[in-house]
């Protein structure tokens, strides 16, 4: 029996611990390997890590020792490795990136020819294929790949011919992967561009900025005058917005108002898929423009999936991550940017988003097993109850993590006090079923 390596994003974890050069290593000999091509044809891309180098290095060793070409693109956001694989027509495309995490985590995430993320058999067999060791009948050679940014930037142009002139935006590119490809890629655009979290050193990637730290994004937007600000995070495949006044939109936001600007415009083929966290609100914004929304479990790979089952091409998450595969098959943050100012057409930000979001409470709730929440049936009878309450005006979530020994509550309600109230009687009948 192998290890279990991949998780829900790829294989992820402390480096020097959990991830190391020599799993990096095996695990590229085992992608490469386990690739049906003869002589497999990899593009590496990597964010601004201190450790992305050292993996990068590893990686590409394995992947010739594993009989396949590894081409090494250096820093660029993830969705470019999905655009690059594609456009280059490789046969694999690896990510070394632990996206939103601290910068001594890492990981290593891979892409199919398709542009897509590998499915969870295709990892498996990499599983198996690294416990076997087998060795490869021939060695590949590792080479730098020039131009790939300038690559990716051409097909963000031919993806979205805007004229946004006299715009004034603020970027936070959170010390990571967009800290080239954003600036360039708005300003070519047109729009005139004010820069935070653009100095990575290896150590500050995602460190007090970026998508999960609005706050130096809404600092300078409303002490600049800017239009609007878009805060990134590390690796790039997930955006969030702040508007002229400071106020923060999230994935929910964006994804609703590119809804209604594509179906304006008749390019919304069927709804739009959105995780079980998307707020209330947009479901009721969905429901009076007559979108169908189609929810799946938390994670940006399952709304792919969806879309991909429906013949969509819009979906996301409320983090951020927003997928439209009109141009790409996995969250490109910049290209959601993009959408944003397309669907926008010089409107502000605060008037177009067409939805009002209900307040919101969350709360964890650690537990001895997480998984037991299945049988706690006085739970669920309480989860039952609360929801019945709120029918029409809000709704409950109740979930174990798939990651930690907790399980989340989420309440949203018209009045922060209610949700907050439905809240605490949930997470207290947790405690008590499941102590």
């Amino acid at each position: 029996m192998g290890r279990r390596l991949f998780g829900t994003d790829g294989v992820r974890g402390v480096v020097g611990e959990e991830l190391t050069a020599d799993l990096a290593l095996e695990l590229g000999r085992a992608a490469a390997a386990e690739c049906p091509a003869a002589r497999p044809q990899v593009l590496i891309v990597r964010d601004t890590r201190e450790s992305g180098p050292m993996l990068e290095a590893a990686l590409a060793a394995g992947i010739a020792e594993g009989g396949g070409d590894a081409l090494l693109a250096g820093v660029l956001p993830t969705p470019a490795a999905s655009v690059l694989v594609r456009r280059l027509g490789l046969d694999l495309a690896a990510v070394i990136s632990a996206s939103h995490n601290p910068w001594r985590d890492n990981g290593i995430k891979l892409f199919g020819a398709d542009g897509r993320k590998v499915p969870d058999e295709r990892q498996a067999a990499i599983e198996r294929r690294l416990a076997a060791a087998t060795p490869a009948a021939a060695t590949g050679r590792v080479r730098r790949l020039e131009g790939g940014l300038d690559d990716y930037l051409r097909e963000l142009e031919r993806g979205f011919g805007l004229e946004l002139d006299g715009m004034l935006i603020v970027l936070d590119c959170a010390n990571g992967a967009t800290h080239r490809a954003a600036p360039l890629a708005f300003q070519r655009l047109g729009l005139e561009v004010e820069l935070i979290g653009d100095e990575p050193d290896g150590r500050n990637i995602n460190e007090g900025c970026g998508s999960t730290h609005l706050e130096p994004l809404r600092e300078r937007v409303v002490g600049s005058g800017a239009d609007l600000g878009f805060a990134f995070d590390g690796d790039g495949d997930r955006v969030l917005a702040v508007d002229a006044a400071g106020d923060a939109r999230d994935g929910d936001d964006l994804i609703a108002l590119i809804a209604l600007h594509l179906r304006d415009v008749g390019e919304l083929p069927g709804g739009v898929a959105v995780t079980v966290m998307s707020n209330y609100g947009f479901h009721e914004a969905m429901r009076e423009a007559a979108i169908e929304v189609a929810t799946t479990n938390v994670g940006d790979r399952h709304v792919a999936a969806e879309l991909e089952r429906r013949g969509w091409t819009l979906g996301g998450e409320q983090s951020g991550h927003v997928i439209w595969t009109e141009f790409a098959p996995t969250g490109d943050g910049i290209a959601a940017a993009l959408l944003v100012l397309r669907a926008l057409a010089g409107r502000p930000l605060a008037e177009a988003v067409p939805m009002r979001r209900l307040p919101q409470v969350l709360v964890n709730v650690e537990t001895a097993e997480r998984t037991a929440i299945e049988d706690a049936r006085g739970l669920w009878d309480a989860v039952e109850a609360e929801s019945e309450a709120l029918a029409g005006r809000g709704r409950v979530l109740v979930r174990p993590s798939g990651t930690e020994a907790v399980v989340r509550v989420m309440v949203e309600a018209p009045d922060r006090k209610e949700a907050e109230a439905v809240c605490e009687r949930l997470a207290h009948v947790v405690r008590r079923e499941l102590a």
